[in-house]
Parts: structure tokens; sequence; C-alpha cells
């Protein structure tokens, strides 16, 4: 196990990794799922040990203690919530093995989340954006590319890395994508979209693949790897930055802004639930809250008597 927060205490280190090996094998949870809880799972054990404590508190007071910290170092609402839900199935899972007696977080209510609305483009700021790279240079081609896909599909920046050769069917306008728990969806994609991959394909893969070898992602880094998250993170920064967007957009404002103009355009909640593969409608609500301050904004600046 390895990571920033280091622990030392060995019966701690057994018990993540015991834990981690059963959302592998029996949650069947992604990698990048893994590795949130790990992360989380060290830093609750680096502030017991800093307690002195051996082992996971059974005392609801130790865990108070530690949300208080994590107050304290003015952690966000979003963050403290993750935590609270990684805790609570983390102390679910060692009372079902028997590693304590008492679940001190049936003693906790979880942290409240204020209002936040998810960070959307304008159709301005979209075309914006997808129309900054360069094409008449083969990266500029790919990063175009790149763009038109995750506006087209909403798809999640590890759905966009992953995204392999034999997921598209693009005679039918489909590709395929495995989603949060592995779970697989099939999703439109646009004319646009399909012609930039063509093209993609065509002038900029052809050449990389010809020079590094196959590989079975679609989209590749100018040494014919795998594109990572982060370096999709640093591409869109590098494209907002040049178009001169003052919002802090992150590869997921793409995903949002997929989902709201398709709600402002007359989408079923429904239909866009399935798209961005959210398990509960819940979590697609928020942004129908996105689209009646829009629907309020163009009535205000639209109706005379606004």
């Amino acid at each position: 196990m390895s990571d920033k927060l280091s622990i030392k205490n060995q019966v701690m280190i057994d018990t993540i990794v015991d834990y981690t090996r059963f959302l592998r094998l029996d949650r069947g949870l992604s990698k990048n799922t893994i590795v949130s809880y790990q992360q989380d799972l060290l830093e609750f054990s680096s502030f017991l040990e800093q307690k002195k404590l051996d082992f996971y508190p059974e005392d609801h007071f130790i865990v108070t203690q530690f949300f208080a910290s994590q107050d304290k170092e003015q952690k966000s609402k979003t963050s403290q919530m993750r935590m609270f839900s990684s805790l609570r199935k983390f102390y679910q899972w060692m009372e079902l093995v028997d590693k304590i007696h008492a679940n001190p977080m049936n003693e906790l209510d979880a942290p409240k989340k204020g209002t936040h609305l998810p960070l959307v483009l304008s159709m301005e700021e979209v075309n914006s954006l997808i129309e900054s790279p360069d094409v008449s240079t083969p990266l500029g081609i790919r990063d175009r590319t790149i763009f038109e896909v995750m506006y087209a599909t909403g798809l999640r920046v590890s759905e966009l890395v992953n995204l392999s050769m034999d997921d598209l069917h693009l005679d039918l306008g489909l590709i395929k994508t495995l989603g949060k728990g592995d779970k697989e969806r099939l999703l439109p994609i646009g004319d646009t979209a399909i012609t930039w991959l063509k093209k993609y394909f065509q002038e900029t893969r052809a050449r990389l693949v010809e020079k590094y070898g196959q590989q079975k992602e679609v989209f590749l880094n100018f040494r014919g790897k795998k594109l990572t998250r982060q370096s999709i993170w640093r591409m869109i920064k590098k494209y907002i930055a040049q178009v001169g967007i003052k919002k802090d957009v992150t590869p997921h404002t793409l995903r949002h802004s997929f989902a709201t103009n398709l709600l402002e355009n007359g989408a079923d909640l429904r239909v866009v639930q399935e798209l961005l593969g959210h398990s509960d409608i819940s979590t697609t609500q928020i942004y129908t809250h996105v689209n009646k301050t829009h629907m309020k904004q163009v009535y205000n600046k639209s109706f005379p008597r606004a």
C-alpha cells in the first residue's frame, strides 16, 4: 500500500488491505473508486495514530473529533460527506467480519450538504472551448476530437481515457462504456463527433500506431500510450486559459453542460439519467435546478414586466 498519507500501524494497514480486497472481489468496484476509499481510510487512520490509538475506535466521540478536525482544516462539505460515507461502509464491513463489537457510525448524523449547483458552460463558451485546438496539427486534431466526444456523450473523464477501439460502433452511431461499478451502457454519438473521430483515426492515431505500435485505447498521447485523467485535466486548463473563460472549468464541466443543455432542450430526466449512468435519479435531478435557474434568467431578461 502506498499513499502520501502513510501509517505505521500494521494492524490498521492489514485491515485496510482486507477491506480493499473485499471491495474489489465481492463488490466489484472500479480501481479508482477503491483508491478513493483507501485514501479516506488512510487519512482517518493517520488521525487515529496521532491520537495514539492502535485500532479503529468504537467510541463515536473519537469519530466526532475527527470530523471536527476536518472542519478546522476547512474541508468542503462534499469532501466530509464522502469521508462519512467511506467510514460508514468501512465500519459496516468491520462489524460484518467481527473486527468490532459496536459501530460508532450508527450514533452519528452525516454532514449536511449546502446547496451547490454544478458549474456549466454557456453554448457560446462550449463552442469556444471545443473549437480552440489548432487542428492543423495532429495533436490539435486529437484534442478537438476529445472535446467533441466528451460533449456529445457526457462521458466521465475516466470513461473517456479507458474507451477502447472495440467500444466504438460508429456505423450504428453508438459507443459502449463501463461506468461506476463496471456498469455497461450504450450511448448515442452524433455525426459531428463521428466525423472528428474518423479524422483523428486517419491523421493522428494512425501515425502514432505506425510509430509506436497498436494500442487498444482510442485516445493516445504523443508517445503512442494511453492518456491519463491528469493529462486531460491539464489539456482542458490550457485551452480554458487560451480562450479566456474565467470559470473554474474541470473535465466534469463538459459533462455537466451536456446534461443541462439536454434538459434545456426538452430531454426527459430519465433519459438523461440513463445517458449519464446515474444509478439514482436524485443525482440527475440537480440538473433540473440548473435548468430552472437558466429559465429564470431567460424570463427576467426577455419578459418586459419581469
